[in-house]
């Protein structure tokens, strides 16, 4: 039996293929590799294609109504079978009789059944409660401001206007409700002069509207900037960053520079920032360098600066990796299903360590195992041979497990550390809304709208962490602006 040799991955006699004429055999390995080129660009088509929030970076909106794959809960909302798929109806909470406005007892004169008359006393009575508002009207004040003469010199001399009354025309609690529709509502100027027209018969024109943005975004300078000082001294940092477009309408924009939109997350308060660079200099920047907690934040190369042992890696964005390597074919596919197998066992342990059916010393017993075989399987999985310019499926797959053995260690840290979660899902969550005033807004046109987001973004995150009015905080900071005195604070009382 004579000798047998590959070409093209098919395997052929080596006496045929000798006998071959040289300008067929060229040809051959020409149109072979060209088809090999070919199936590289249709494999990175397909799974360009079938990139969803599951297996990629992508948004859950950008999903569309395409079905589901095998791989995700087709029935997670399915009802069992005789129930309603709608959700049951929430009773709303009442308030004390004695809060209320007003109380009408209301008593039925005749029996339902019968029609015969009806007396006594009901001592536990069917309480129902109905919610109105008052006519909106707003309060119209006058401040008259005299000129007297002097009777030495003949100078006349006007009143000035007493503190904390506005030169725009505007009290504090009208300034506080226009930024609050202009901002974390997302309304445009003429949406926000039509709806104050309609609701108050308060016309406003768009420049007066721009003018009280500028003016509660000036208030809140100082709170901001002591939320930027709290976040710092957190012992645990939730990063990320989204892109926020900003013009040159004020000339500081010449080279049109993509906006970057950042924010650093704690518990209880959030700092927001747009920068026209997503270098790993902003981030030094925002965070400090001297900073000594541990850093949440998915793999992008701007936290390479920080060490291993102070970070922790987003599994959530490792989850889309291993399932996207799932989703492959041949090896890919085996070693993304090892992987994600071990991450589901994880995850099932943490929710146990949460819920208290499993303890610390546990937990650390079991993952230190699980770890190791996560580890053996990305490096057999990182010593596969790859052409440096290969971008085949399997190609994708060998530099993932490559870049993961690099920052390994800091797939752990919330294993030992407490209040430090595995994934970066708080930063996330705190940049949605942005993303949203980003998609109705298109970004700001000058820095001083950046300003404006970013300030914002960072009030109404963590007053929303910590439970407290947004109007009432932003006409107290309006009014500390106008008379000089101190701002109120964005730090929780007990922490300040």
């Amino acid at each position: 039996m004579s000798e047998e040799i590959e070409i093209a991955g098919v395997k052929v006699p080596r006496a045929d293929w000798e006998a071959t004429p040289a300008s067929i055999r060229a040809l051959v390995l020409v149109l072979s590799e060209r088809l090999k080129q070919q199936d590289e660009r249709l494999s990175q088509l397909e799974e360009r294609l079938n990139q969803t929030s599951q297996n990629s970076s992508k948004p859950p909106s950008s999903d569309g109504f395409s079905k589901p794959s095998d791989g995700q809960k087709k029935h997670k909302n399915r009802p069992p079978p005789g129930q309603s798929r709608s959700s049951p109806r929430q009773a709303r909470k009442l308030k004390p009789s004695d809060e209320c406005d007003q109380v009408h007892d209301v008593m039925p004169s005749t029996c339902a059944d019968c029609g015969a008359p009806l007396s006594g006393h009901d001592s536990h009575p069917h309480r129902h409660q109905e919610i109105e508002l008052p006519p909106m009207e707003p309060m119209v004040i006058e401040y008259r401001l005299h000129q007297l003469s002097c009777g030495v010199c003949g100078q006349i001399t006007r009143a000035a206007l007493p503190p904390g009354v506005s030169p725009l025309g505007y009290g504090e609690r009208l300034s506080a409700f226009v930024t609050l529709l202009s901002g974390p509502y997302r309304h445009s100027y003429r949406q926000v002069c039509a709806l104050m027209a309609d609701l108050f018969s308060v016309r406003l024109s768009r420049g007066s509207v721009g003018r009280l943005r500028n003016e509660m975004s000036d208030a809140l300078s100082i709170p901001v900037a002591a939320a930027k000082d709290y976040v710092h001294t957190h012992p645990v940092l939730h990063s990320d960053e989204t892109s926020f477009p900003q013009g040159n309408r004020d000339g500081r924009n010449p080279q049109r520079t993509k906006g970057r939109l950042w924010v650093l997350v704690t518990p209880w308060v959030s700092f927001f920032e747009v920068v026209l660079s997503r270098s790993q200099k902003t981030a030094k920047g925002l965070i400090g360098e001297s900073y000594g907690g541990i850093v949440s934040s998915d793999r992008y190369s701007a936290y390479n600066w920080i060490a291993l042992d102070q970070r922790q890696v987003c599994w959530a964005h490792l989850k889309r990796d291993l399932t996207a390597m799932t989703e492959r074919m041949g090896v890919s596919h085996e070693i993304g299903k090892a992987l994600l197998r071990r991450q589901r066992r994880l995850f099932r342990w943490w929710h146990q360590l949460k819920n208290n059916t499993l303890s610390r010393e546990q937990f650390i017993r079991q993952v230190t195992q699980l770890r190791q075989g996560f580890k053996t399987t990305l490096e057999e999985a990182a010593s596969l041979p790859i052409d440096p310019h290969e971008k085949s499926p399997l190609a994708k797959t060998v530099r993932t497990c490559r870049r993961l053995l690099k920052v390994e260690p800091a797939l752990w840290t919330f294993v030992t550390i407490g209040n430090v979660e595995p994934t970066n899902n708080a930063a996330e969550r705190a940049l949605r809304p942005a993303v949203i005033w980003r998609k109705t807004s298109f970004g700001a046109q000058a820095q001083r709208g950046s300003q404006f987001v970013a300030r914002l973004l960072t009030v109404t995150a963590s007053l929303k962490a910590q439970g407290r009015d947004m109007l009432d905080f932003l006409a107290h900071a309006c009014l500390a602006a106008r008379t000089g005195k101190e701002p109120p604070s964005l730090i929780p009382q007990d922490q300040r």
